[in-house]
């Protein structure tokens, strides 16, 4: 099959609080339309798990290069989780659109204002939404992976996420995921739109 690109080749961001199912939507995006989007490759300055291989899951770098990667404008944004620095820099973003591939970026509501801040950067922004705030609580607890301090943390996350969201002009789509299949079709005609 051969992939048929959108039309619109700016890179998608996607945003939106954790448990809103973004990574679901993401992946069935990259399965129904193979070799057409791809990932960047993040940098990041923690050590690498086991299995993880530099270049491919990320950049593993030195806080001090990250530093200068930051001093030099190379990321479009960056973060610090847990201790640690992550950052997508603009040459990864080149890297797959001279492949032709349209890049997709997972980024949370700081890198999205950090990159809407550059003026340098053009792309879409799109926003998973929770049908209700009590949903998404629901799909966290259900999760059974976090303690409790943890789930408090995300839902506090959201809850500025969405306001954020629903700014005016932030984001270009808004998809309310209470249906997979209904948010994927209107996610996918945003992206060929």
């Amino acid at each position: 099959m051969v992939p048929t690109p959108p039309r619109d080749r700016r890179p998608i961001v996607i945003s939106g609080p954790s448990g809103v199912g973004k990574g679901t939507l993401i992946k069935k995006l990259f399965d129904e339309h193979p070799n057409t989007f791809a990932f960047t490759v993040s940098h990041t300055t923690r050590k690498p798990r086991s299995g993880e291989i530099d270049g491919r899951d990320y950049f593993f770098v030195t806080p001090s290069t990250f530093d200068n990667l930051i001093s030099q404008e190379a990321f479009v944004e960056h973060a610090t989780f847990s201790g640690n620095q992550y950052g997508t820099s603009k040459q990864t973003i080149m890297d797959q659109m001279a492949k032709g591939l349209v890049v997709v970026l997972d980024i949370e509501m700081h890198g999205v204002k950090q990159m809407k801040a550059n003026p340098s950067i053009d792309a879409r922004y799109v926003f998973i939404k929770p049908p209700s705030f009590e949903t998404l609580e629901q799909r966290l607890r259900g999760r059974g992976t976090e303690k409790y301090e943890d789930i408090q943390q995300r839902l506090a996350q959201a809850k500025a996420e969405i306001e954020y969201a629903d700014t005016e002009g932030v984001y270009d789509k808004i998809i309310v995921n209470d249906d997979l299949e209904r948010a994927f079709k209107e996610l996918a005609e945003f992206v060929y739109g």
